[in-house]
């Protein structure tokens, strides 16, 4: 029995790591695209992930526990006090009036969104202040307004910064500031945006916008709801209490249903772009060692005239072209993870190293080195003794 048929694996990856040393800049440049391919994989999943991670923060930000209420027809009133006896299971409702006005502050004059509501808006919205207070349930009669951060802000631009106490004049009305708000993304499916918005009393509107009538409804549900079955139940508790008036139910939930299958759809593109590049990558590698294989023709007959089987020399090829591609992987993933990293960091996203990741890339890489170095390992197997012996 010969030495190379008691070969151990262990023999036979040594040989191939001598054998790809051999090649030279061929192997290198055949590596760099196995890098660059497993690098694209690893780092286009992480971002779809990323990106994924951020959309889905937005809504969570604004509580799946929410929901938005629309009118098909504005009602005059809405008995909130009679809703929230039907559905227990609603922690806070607040009904929005909205409309545009001109707020005049020392002087400076910008144009804002004026929205109505009562004092369980701030919870409905998760709204949190900066310095003072929201109005109260007592103040629904009063001239009292709470200022948004980004509204604040322009009013404060002629110089004076804008406090709690001043006042504002609403039309020909004046307001006091009661409190402002902190400055917190808003919620996508909000019907407002918080921070470029007065917000008043909601018995006060009649005054300063006649037009303006109750179009929304914001909800909050109390704590481990089933939120599609409390929106049925609220739609048939308005249907009781309107008499059967047409109205639409957002919920979070459905939004982040819909986007998740967005983001994963996103993804999968992601995946395939970045398989493109693995899988020329790959035809690079197989490029690589069928030149390998004509220059080792004679080394070949030598090794099956010593008695090395067909299997031995498939398996020293099969080998070369797994450890090459096992190298660009490993390189790949440190790469790719680096680059996504980057990404997030100047897209300003909160970075997550996705671990599913690592394992469809190097496994993707690994599987492609198989599939492309199959076929030269297989010819080098082919190979009769007499003729490879032949070759100079």
């Amino acid at each position: 029995m010969s030495a190379l048929q008691v070969q151990r694996p262990a023999d036979l990856l040594c040989e191939a790591l001598v054998g790809l040393r051999t090649l030279g800049k061929r192997s290198l440049l055949a590596l760099l695209g196995i890098v660059m391919g497993s690098a694209s994989v690893i780092a286009l999943i992480n971002i779809g992930n990323n990106a994924a991670s951020e959309a889905e923060a937005l809504f969570k930000g604004m509580g799946v526990d929410t929901l938005v209420l629309r009118f098909s027809e504005q009602p005059r009133a809405l008995d909130t006090v009679r809703l929230h006896e039907m559905l227990p299971q609603l922690r806070s409702i607040a009904p929005i009036a909205q409309a545009s006005v001109s707020l005049v502050f020392r002087g400076q004059a910008v144009h804002a969104s004026l929205v109505g509501s009562h004092a369980a808006l701030a919870d409905a919205m998760r709204l949190t202040l900066r310095e003072g207070r929201f109005f109260s349930d007592f103040d629904q009669l009063a001239t009292f307004a709470v200022v948004g951060h980004q509204l604040a802000q322009e009013l404060s631009a002629g110089g004076v910064p804008l406090q709690v106490g001043d006042q504002v004049r609403v039309n020909n009305y004046l307001y006091q500031v009661l409190g402002i708000l902190q400055d917190q993304p808003d919620g996508l499916l909000m019907p407002i945006r918080a921070s470029a918005s007065l917000f008043v009393p909601l018995p006060g509107m009649a005054r300063l916008d006649g037009r303006a009538g109750m179009g929304e409804v914001v909800m909050r549900a109390a704590a481990d709801q089933d939120m599609p079955l409390l929106a049925s139940a609220v739609r048939q508790a308005i249907a009781h209490l309107h008499g059967g008036q047409d109205v639409n139910i957002l919920i979070a939930q459905q939004m982040i249903e819909g986007m998740t299958r967005q983001s994963r759809t996103f993804s999968y593109l992601l995946m395939a772009l970045a398989g493109v590049s693995l899988v020329a990558g790959g035809v690079g590698v197989m490029n690589v060692m069928v030149m390998n294989i004509a220059q080792r023709k004679r080394e070949i007959g030598v090794r099956m005239a010593l008695g090395a089987r067909r299997r031995d020399i498939r398996y020293l090829f099969l080998l070369e072209a797994l450890a090459l591609t096992a190298i660009g992987a490993l390189l790949g993933a440190v790469l790719g993870g680096v680059f996504a990293w980057g990404y997030s960091l100047l897209s300003g996203w909160r970075f997550s190293f996705a671990v599913s990741s690592l394992v469809l890339g190097m496994g993707s890489t690994l599987l492609v080195g198989l599939f492309f170095g199959l076929y030269p390992a297989m010819a080098a197997a082919r190979l009769q003794p007499v003729e490879a012996l032949r070759e100079e």
